[in-house]
């Protein structure tokens, strides 16, 4: 696999021998991908008949280096619902290629995942939002992808997709929909939003400039993570659900003191990890529901 840096893509051999080898070691097939955001690696503690491996022992694993990010990749059950969790992913602002971001996506893939369904942490711009806020993704802005930072540059593999993939349905409308009626149930409603999430490169949070103008492009929230992955798994045909957890408020005035800092980010993050570890395993529990009432 290319080295840290590189713009090069990942070989087809690269997906599949970490595949094979992955495959291998565990007898679990998991049909639901979970990546976990900064903070939420107890996302996976609802899982049963665990089976754990550090990134690093993982053949052409990128490894996180973000504080937050454990860097497990824990394979388990919800229910009947066989699931794989990413404990942490990576960044661009890591020096990885977009290649290396969205290397486990094209694994769960070849592994025989359905669906994805991507957290992350953000801060909030639409001035409705409060910390602690949990939005449900129903579009993205992918700023570093109209700079050329694009995960699928290059050449196309037609064994994972098309070339010119559509992106108007990228997050799935049944998903969302069984996300909100999932809150609505589990007393949630007050916190739970849906809005537009916009990916910048970071690692240094938005100026005050920048901010106010995500604001004007009708961003309701702002990250460094998520759409890379959630490209790529669009590309390779995957179903995605995205929850954006509000960390805190983004400054769009110049007057304001307060200084954003992730020591904040992830303190809120462990406020809502139990909230968002019920949602996450009811959705699991009744997308499985839902897969053997359509078959």
């Amino acid at each position: 696999m290319h080295t840290k840096g590189s713009s090069c893509c990942c070989s087809f051999e690269d997906y599949k021998w970490t595949t094979e080898w992955l495959l291998n070691q565990t007898n679990h097939r998991p049909k639901v991908a979970v990546i976990c955001g900064s903070g939420l690696g107890l996302l996976a503690d609802g899982a049963a008949h665990k089976q754990t491996f550090r990134y690093q022992d993982i053949p052409n694993f990128p490894v996180s280096t973000v504080p937050g990010h454990e860097g497990h990749l824990v394979f388990g059950t919800i229910e009947d619902t066989p699931c794989v969790f990413m404990q942490g992913h990576f960044h661009l602002y890591e020096g990885y290629s977009l290649c290396q971001v969205t290397f486990p996506i094209r694994i769960f893939k070849l592994m025989g995942v359905e669906s994805v369904l991507v957290t992350n942490a953000s801060g909030g711009i639409c001035p409705d939002f409060k910390v602690g806020d949990i939005m449900i993704i129903k579009d993205h802005i992918n700023l570093p992808g109209f700079a050329g930072q694009h995960p699928l540059c290059g050449p196309n593999d037609e064994r994972f997709g098309i070339r010119f993939p559509c992106m108007s349905d990228a997050y799935s409308k049944e998903l969302r929909r069984m996300a909100l009626d999932v809150g609505s149930e589990l007393g949630c409603s007050d916190f739970i939003r849906e809005g537009v999430y916009c990916m910048v490169s970071g690692p240094n949070f938005e100026t005050i400039a920048e901010a106010r103008m995500l604001l004007i492009l009708g961003c309701d929230s702002v990250g460094m993570s998520a759409v890379p992955e959630v490209t790529v798994a669009k590309h390779c045909g995957l179903r995605v659900l995205g929850l954006s957890l509000i960390t805190n408020m983004v400054s769009l005035d110049y007057s304001r003191e307060e200084k954003v800092n992730h020591e904040e980010v992830l303190q809120i993050s462990k406020m809502r990890a139990e909230v968002l570890q019920k949602l996450v395993t009811t959705l699991i529990c009744r997308y499985q529901q839902q897969s053997i009432n359509t078959n």
